[in-house]
């Protein structure tokens, strides 16, 4: 009896391992075949540079090819759709940013919930918006802007890449913290709508400090102050906007998810491999050099940054009574 018992304890210690065992072959054997980054715009912005620096990166520390593919449209809905029904096996990951909560109340007839549908691997970057003005408004400093506005409801030009956009939602809540009235431009992508800005055809403009560097270190936009709630590496000494609007704070970011149900051991060898990455000196640097700041956590901390934003943004569009373009 002793050693039947013995034996039967023995197999059934063997039976629960079983399991745990799979997980851990399936996490070594990962990945198995190259694996897909979708990125929900056109090749050449900032979310792009920052999937294919990820994907070079991983590429090179999980010994398998790290394909950037961009799938532009709806608002980076047609990429996350595509993840989301993707085969849950760690080869098709999405390139998430701040779009991935603001379209879960914008858009009402789309066939996902991203935080149901999706499962998040790992931060990457937070990178704040900046409050820029063309030269020829007579202003210099955000409380000279707010001033000039409430002098002028209704006649400031305030550019946006889209309606929906990080640059658009930044401005909304501005709009909604100051009490101001401004004429919202939605342009097709942040480039054209940085082209009117420089030229005078808009005044306003809450862009990505990625995208709008370039023209600021060249004086041909006039920065009033960045979104996040603690001073830009880029430009430490711009103020907040919650220096004057205390609570104000409008972050993009960017990070890695992939279908729910990819095996937790999978992701967690990703969320590691990222994490490394944004360890190194090298790839801090270039992250700086884009205008943000990393985010190394785990993939709760990135799941929680996520839900926190769509929470917050679904406000902002309550209020507003934002509709899609």
């Amino acid at each position: 009896m002793t050693f039947a018992r013995r034996q039967f304890l023995h197999l059934a210690a063997g039976a629960v391992a079983l399991p745990a065992l799979a997980r851990g072959a399936a996490a070594l054997d990962y990945p198995a075949q190259p694996v897909r980054i979708l990125v929900g715009f056109a090749p050449g912005g900032t979310t792009d540079v920052i999937a294919r620096l990820i994907g070079q990166y991983l590429s090179e520390r999980l010994g398998q090819p790290f394909v950037v593919e961009n799938r532009p449209g709806a608002g980076t809905n047609i990429a996350t759709e595509e993840v989301l029904r993707a085969r849950p096996d760690g080869h098709t990951l999405l390139l998430v940013t701040v779009s991935n909560a603001i379209n879960a109340s914008l858009f009402k007839d789309i066939s996902f919930n991203f935080l149901r549908d999706a499962a998040p691997v790992a931060g990457i970057m937070q990178v704040p918006n900046v409050v820029v003005v063309n030269p020829a408004v007579p202003v210099k400093t955000l409380p000279e802007f707010i001033a000039y506005a409430k002098a002028n409801p209704g006649k400031i030009a305030m550019a946006s890449g889209g309606v929906g956009s990080s640059s658009h939602m930044s401005g909304a809540l501005f709009c909604m913290m100051a009490g101001i009235d401004l004429v919202h431009v939605p342009y097709r992508g942040e480039a054209p709508a940085l082209t009117d800005m420089v030229s005078g055809q808009t005044q306003v403009m809450f862009d990505l400090l990625s995208a709008s560097i370039g023209f600021i270190r060249d004086g041909k936009l006039r920065p009033l102050a960045v979104t996040s709630a603690a001073r830009s590496q880029a430009l430490p000494e711009m103020p907040t906007v919650a220096d004057f609007l205390p609570g104000y704070e409008a972050t993009s970011f960017e990070g890695l998810a992939a279908p729910k149900g990819t095996p937790q051991d999978i992701v967690d060898r990703l969320n590691k491999a990222v994490n490394a990455a944004l360890a190194d000196a090298t790839f801090t640097a270039r992250m700086v050099d884009l205008g943000g700041q990393t985010i190394a956590g785990s993939p709760g901390d990135f799941g929680k940054l996520v839900a926190h934003d769509t929470e917050k943004w679904a406000q902002v569009i309550k209020f507003g009574n934002v509709k899609p373009e």
